[in-house]
């Protein structure tokens, strides 16, 4: 067979090997983790308090978010430059 015949036949296969995903979750941690997606998704388990900010911590949070477009974004970052880690052995 011609090779584009292999390869659009794969691509056609494709498909079929993604539904081992789909099987559910593997793993305790897993389906905790898919109840609390399915939680937050439908909106079910919302806090009947609405939270609301006073002014002055909406004022404080946009000077915060205005704040932080004063830093330049440098192009690259030097893994060795910045401060050191104490590991508190003495």
């Amino acid at each position: 067979m011609k090779p584009t015949t292999l390869y659009c036949l794969g691509l056609l296969a494709l498909p079929l090997t993604s539904h081992a995903i789909d099987a559910g979750p593997a793993s305790p941690q897993q389906q905790e983790t898919e109840g609390w997606l399915q939680l937050q998704s439908h909106n079910t388990v919302a806090s009947p308090k609405t939270q609301t900010a006073t002014a002055t911590e909406r004022e404080l949070a946009m000077q915060r978010w205005l704040k932080s477009y004063q830093h330049e974004i440098p192009q690259y970052f030097d893994q060795y430059e910045g401060g050191k880690v104490d590991t508190g052995s003495q």
